[in-house]
Order: C-alpha cells, then sequence, then structure tokens
C-alpha cells in the first residue's frame, strides 16, 4: 500500500507566464518510455511478482522501496506541467476568454486535462504498459533498472536544454539528482550481486549535475547521497545494498532512515476558461464552506498549501531564494 501525505517532494515556483510549448515536451517526463510512470510500474511489478523475497530481502526491499519514491516524481512532474499551463490572468477574468489553441504544443492539456498533466508522452501518445520489464530474473531487472534511469537522466538533461520556464528547470534539476540515487542504488545492488565493478561506468551520461544551478541547491544538502526509506516499519534491509562510495565524488551514500519532509504544493488558481475546476469556482468553493460547516469542521480549509491566505507565495519565495 502507499501511505500518501500532501506534500510535494519539492518546491515550484508560483505560475508565470504560461508555456503550453514547454509542457508538452516535459509530457516526455510524465508519459514518455523513459519517464516517471515508467519507472513507477517498472519497479512496482518487479515489487509485485518477486519471489523468494525472505531469500533475496536486501534487494526486494530496494525494489520497492524505490517504486514508492517514484510515485511522488509523478506527481512533482505533473505539478510542473500544470504550472505551465496555469494563465494567471484567466483566474483573475470575469468570464472564460477566447483560447489560442494554436499556441497550445498539445491541444488535449486543454480540451481533455483543462489545463493539466496527462498519462502521455511529449508526441501525446498514451503511455504504454508494454513499457514494464518484470522479467522475475533479479540480475536482469536490475540491469533494466539501471539502463532505465541512465536514459531518463538523459531525457531530462535535453527537457532542461530545451525549456526554460522557471517550473521545468526547478523539476529537471532536482529529479537529475534524485534519478541519479537511483541509478546508483541499482548499480550497487548489480555489484553485489555479480562483483562487476560499475563505478567505471559513471557519470552515464556524462552530466556534471554539480555545474547546472538547479541542481546545486540539491547537491549541498546531500540529496545525491540519500536513499530515504519509505515506510514508517518495511524496507529495513535497504543499507545491506545502498552502501559505499559515491561514484562520482567518493562521498559516502546514506540511507535515510524516514521518508523525506517534502514542502507545501502550491494550490494552483482556478481557470475558468477550461472549466477547472468550473467556470464558477467560486460557487464550488462556497458549497464546500457549507459542507464543512455542517460536519462541525472549521471554516477555513485545513490543508496546507505554499501560499498564504491573500494569496501570496512567501514559502515559496524563501525556499527559492
Amino acid at each position: 500500500m502507499f501511505l500518501r501525505f500532501d506534500r510535494h517532494a519539492t518546491q515550484l515556483p508560483p505560475p508565470s507566464d504560461p508555456d503550453p510549448q514547454g509542457a508538452a515536451c516535459v509530457q516526455e517526463l510524465l508519459g514518455g518510455k523513459y519517464g516517471e510512470m515508467s519507472t513507477l510500474m517498472n519497479y512496482t511489478f518487479q515489487s509485485f511478482n518477486f519471489r523468494n523475497r525472505q531469500g533475496a530481502r536486501p534487494f526486494y526491499d530496494l525494489v520497492a522501496n524505490i517504486a514508492a519514491e517514484e510515485f511522488g516524481h509523478i506527481e512533482i512532474v505533473a505539478a510542473a506541467i500544470n504550472t505551465m499551463l496555469t494563465d494567471p490572468a484567466e483566474a483573475e477574468a470575469e468570464a472564460p476568454s477566447k483560447v489560442d489553441g494554436g499556441s497550445f504544443g498539445n491541444p488535449q492539456h486543454f480540451i481533455a486535462g483543462g489545463r493539466a498533466a496527462l498519462p502521455q508522452d511529449s508526441n501525446g501518445n498514451p503511455w504504454n504498459g508494454d513499457y514494464v520489464h518484470a522479467s522475475g530474473d533479479l540480475i536482469e531487472d536490475l540491469t533494466h533498472n539501471f539502463f532505465l534511469e541512465t536514459g531518463a537522466r538523459n531525457n531530462k538533461l535535453k527537457v532542461y536544454e530545451m525549456v526554460e520556464h522557471p517550473a521545468a528547470r526547478a523539476l529537471t534539476g532536482y529529479l537529475l539528482c534524485r534519478g541519479g540515487v537511483h541509478q546508483v542504488a541499482y548499480a550497487r545492488a548489480i555489484e553485489k550481486l555479480t562483483g562487476a565493478d560499475l563505478m567505471k561506468m559513471f557519470p552515464s551520461p556524462r552530466i556534471p549535475t554539480e555545474k547546472i544551478p538547479e541542481c546545486k541547491p540539491h547537491i549541498e544538502k546531500g540529496e545525491h547521497l540519500k536513499l530515504y526509506r519509505f515506510s514508517p516499519s518495511d524496507y529495513l534491509e535497504l543499507g545491506a545494498v545502498f552502501t559505499g562510495p559515491h561514484p562520482e565524488t567518493g562521498e559516502e551514500l546514506e540511507v535515510v532512515d524516514k521518508a523525506p519532509e517534502g514542502v507545501p504544493p502550491m494550490d494552483l488558481p482556478s481557470q475558468p476558461d477550461a472549466f477547472a475546476p468550473d467556470v464558477a469556482p467560486e460557487e464550488i468553493a462556497e458549497i464546500a464552506a457549507r459542507l464543512r460547516s455542517e460536519a462541525g469542521m472549521s471554516e477555513k480549509p485545513s490543508g496546507e498549501v505554499a501560499q498564504n491566505e491573500e494569496g501570496v507565495v512567501d514559502k515559496v519565495k524563501d525556499a527559492l531564494t
């Protein structure tokens, strides 16, 4: 089971100028062959199908635990796409405005998604279950996973180069760092099982993350070294595999015995032109407030978001400066 927290893996900037063309490119990191939906489902099915778990417990724990982090990566990619599709001016409009359909790299972002992410790649093709590789052979699956993370990091760098929108840059800077951790984890697992020395394969691809501005804050926090444990009481044997020096920096790898704290998500404004959540969102807010009152709850919503009550993004500004 997943134990879900209403927080994002990393902070994204607030909506600015929309970039629908860039959002279509970022879709590759969500629903492409090497996207986060693929990493999630590869590791999830491998963990579901894992035989002799007790006999190979450290390796099962590794695969199952990384799968949990990938769920959060899907969420943060979707959040970046949604940020890039948000038009702040539309949220203030009294009536839906005419939409320039030609500005959208993928018209389905507006038509099917309501200015939001879709389970598709950058060409608009639906994510495909054929991307899942779960052979049952542990060495084969781990080797596949290492290759999958390698391809994923390559795609992230390409999207970083293609798209200059602040949300896309913040997203790829974070994922390049965390994807590198997973790449190292699978390399370490292969080394432990076979004795093969994969140290000489790094960095693969040759990405100088320490020179990428959006990667630097995460590296300074040691996020390139940490493998988090996404369970209060399970997957305890990660440290039997994720050990030794980082292949690029020589720093010691670390298992953190808890999930990362995360950050409050950005509450993206309504987009009445796309009926998201409605052409008259204030009416839905009034109904929600009445339901809370009738249930004996506070008049104010209980959740935590990055903005204050006036919609000012103080926490985001603090996090990004």
